[in-house]
């Protein structure tokens, strides 16, 4: 038996390798490839995979430790920086779609109860893809990165709330009799005893083991475990107990470490619950699925993204940030694979509905992939079509703007925003501050500063603002595309105003400076600029040092107090 498992987990991962190597040519997420390894390798091509019994405990543990690294991004501190925005465009994204997707599922044909998990299953999106696909174009402090990071979060503390309510029908060990009083008593204190163990207890045991980071890695996984099987004993499922036992670690200065050590044993157990998944999906009835496969993928593909336009239009986005975090959202989640397996354990759910939302996953994660990977090509041949979903918001445009005595135009309060901002003021030069973030220009507004709500890739803006009258202009917009737009609209009239850029790479900033970029900053290189500095300055004075690390935790202090979309 041990061997037959061995000869198995072998095959699997040669496979894997291979077609994953493949999905990665591709430029696909690798879930994908997991799938299709499940499918080739299940009864549908080779039937090679048969340990049903090691495979689904296998795929168990993947999924347990998963929900704990969900646990451990759930940070309460993280939710003051959600922004209104986010919350109310997650919110809103979450009930249209369940409330599209349950009429959708009506019109159909399934009953109440399978429209039901159907349509919560189809509003959630994948963080793992998302946050694979911002992090590979280097958009998570975008505007519209921050905004879909907000939304993911608000997607994975409802889902949370969702799983925690089907839990709650399942009997312990899959029988039907149910959960008594005394079992909800027992789950609602041991939740309970969660809240002053994670804020008094597991801080100090952590700061102990955090020393030997062999032992941190085995009490993230203990506690991990303790907590799943704890619950399981419950009558409650093991996957919110270890959601549960990562919300408690969550407020720990180590939970990064946890995260990553937990990382890639998470993986390796996560490979296997989607090859289970695969080898689970009878493709020989998808052809009775087929039309509710074609419509719900392509309700996820284009409804999902347009509900998201549609409410941050309505408050105030510009088309272009809506659009852009719009297509993150069309896709099925890793969630909808565990809600609807949850539904078939709970006995209200036909199998084919599992295969049926996994096809759908397959093909809704690879399109919306390549919509994120190539939004910035698509979004000129759509921008026209797109102006339906912006609001002409009076309230936040100057359109009769005196330029010509100004000396400053910036374009993008951000981090650096900030900075330049101070040094304006102290040396009164007369500026004008240009964000196309609406919450960005509330803010200035309360603070009496002077600005305008604009997009800096807006043509008919820049002729307005006459920019090339200013002595000075800024952007601090690390996109390479814009500041060359702005950079023509400036040279075209005038070769002596001073044009500074933000860029991330050494091969755009030699593209800005060959046109016409008076100088150009690149951030991530100026940490060691400065270090350099205080090197050179303070040589081993530790006292001058510690002066120079109180001056920084005053400056901290300021940037702390400030709204969350500086952070």
């Amino acid at each position: 038996m041990t061997e037959s498992i061995l000869v198995e987990l072998a095959v699997t991962m040669a496979v894997g390798v291979l077609i994953a190597g493949i999905i990665s040519i591709l430029k696909q997420p690798l879930i994908i490839g997991y799938i299709i390894v499940g499918i080739v390798l299940g009864p549908n091509v080779l039937n090679i995979v048969q340990s049903d019994g090691a495979i689904a405990a296998f795929a168990q543990l993947g999924l347990v430790i998963l929900m704990f690294t969900v646990g451990l991004n759930l940070s309460p501190k993280v939710f003051r920086e959600v922004g209104k925005v986010s919350l109310l465009t997650g919110i809103g994204q979450i009930i249209f779609t369940a409330l599209v997707g349950f009429l959708l599922s009506g019109w159909l044909g399934y009953n109440i109860v399978e429209a039901m998990y159907i349509a919560i299953g189809l509003t959630f999106s994948s963080t793992i893809i998302i946050m694979k696909v911002l992090s590979d174009k280097d958009d998570v402090n975008t505007l519209y990165g921050k905004i879909s990071v907000g939304l993911l979060l608000v997607q994975d503390v409802v889902a949370m709330i969702v799983l925690a309510a089907i839990s709650s029908s399942l009997a312990g060990n899959g029988t039907s009799s149910g959960m008594s009083t005394l079992d909800f008593i027992a789950i609602f204190v041991v939740s309970a005893l969660l809240i002053p163990i994670s804020v008094y207890v597991l801080p100090k045991i952590v700061k102990r083991i955090a020393k030997s980071q062999e032992y941190l890695l085995l009490f993230s996984l203990g506690w991990c475990l303790l907590m799943a099987i704890l619950f399981y004993k419950l009558k409650f499922s093991m996957e919110i107990g270890a959601l549960l036992a990562g919300v408690s670690l969550s407020g720990s200065m180590y939970r990064y470490e946890m995260i990553s050590k937990v990382k890639s044993i998470r993986d390796f157990f996560i490979f296997l619950f989607f090859v289970g998944l695969g080898s689970t999906m009878n493709i020989a009835n998808l052809g009775n699925s087929l039309i509710p496969i074609i419509v719900f993928s392509l309700f996820i593909i284009i409804g999902k993204p347009l509900i998201v336009m549609i409410i941050m239009g309505l408050m105030g986005y510009t088309k272009k940030t809506s659009f852009f975090a719009g297509q993150t959202v069309g896709q099925v989640s890793e969630f909808s694979f565990i809600l609807i397996t949850l539904g078939m354990k709970a006995g209200g759910l036909d199998p084919e509905i599992l295969s049926m939302i996994t096809m759908v996953g397959l093909i809704t994660i690879a399109t919306s992939t390549y919509a994120m990977m190539y939004s910035d090509k698509m979004y000129p041949r759509l921008e026209k079509f797109l102006s339906v979903f912006e609001r002409k918001n009076s309230k936040h445009k100057e359109p009769k703007i005196k330029t010509e005595n100004l000396d400053i135009i910036l374009f993008g309060y951000d981090k650096i925003g900030y900075s330049l901002l101070k040094i304006f003021k102290k040396m009164k030069w007369k500026y004008l501050v240009v964000d196309y973030n609406p919450e960005v220009i509330k803010y200035l507004e309360s603070k009496h500063t002077r600005c305008m709500y604009g997009d800096a890739e807006n043509a008919d803006m820049l002729n307005e603002l006459q920019m090339y009258k200013s002595k000075m202009v800024i952007s601090t917009i690390p996109d390479y595309s814009l500041n060359s737009l702005m950079l023509k609209h400036i040279r075209e009239h005038n070769d002596t105003t001073i044009a500074l850029m933000v860029c991330n790479s050494i091969e755009d900033s030699l593209k800005l400076y060959s046109e016409g970029a008076t100088y150009v900053i690149i951030p991530r290189f100026l940490g060691g600029e400065h270090a350099s500095a205080l090197l050179e300055k303070h040589g081993f004075d530790i006292n001058k040092f510690i002066k120079e690390k109180v001056a920084h935790l005053e400056h901290l202090g300021d940037r702390k107090s400030i709204v969350h979309f500086n952070k």
